[in-house]
């Protein structure tokens, strides 16, 4: 991995192994796109309570020249909140895989771009 990672863990003890699991899909992201300088990602167990038990929330801050990604799964939407970290874990990062596969097809002009829609009856 040739980014910074910093990774952040609220209301919860940090785990070696979630560590490992977030730098293997930081370093498949690199791979996805060279110009990554720096990811930030933080994993949260709420301190509410809640009747599911612990829901963990993963946010990702991914910063490119150009341009910053915040993908955030769980925090204010129940149902991307999981009560297992490691899956909370792999659909953040699945879901920053597209919004980086799209930005990139962005940034190198692959978006189809659709013509303007011309009414009846309006000149063109």
């Amino acid at each position: 991995m040739r980014i910074p990672l910093e990774i952040t863990f609220r209301h919860m003890e940090a785990s070696p192994a979630a560590e490992a699991r977030i730098a293997e899909k930081v370093a498949k992201l690199e791979q996805l796109h060279d110009q990554l300088v720096r990811c930030h990602v933080v994993v949260e167990a709420p301190h509410e309570h809640q009747r599911q038990g612990k829901l963990f929330h993963v946010s990702i801050d991914l910063t490119m020249p150009g341009g910053e990604l915040l993908v955030t799964r769980g925090h204010h939407h129940q149902s991307q909140a999981h009560e297992d970290v490691y899956v909370a874990i792999r659909d953040a990062f699945d879901a920053a895989r597209r919004r980086l596969e799209d930005y990139a097809l962005t940034q190198r002009g692959d978006v189809k771009h659709h013509a303007p829609r011309v009414e009846p009856g309006t000149p063109e």
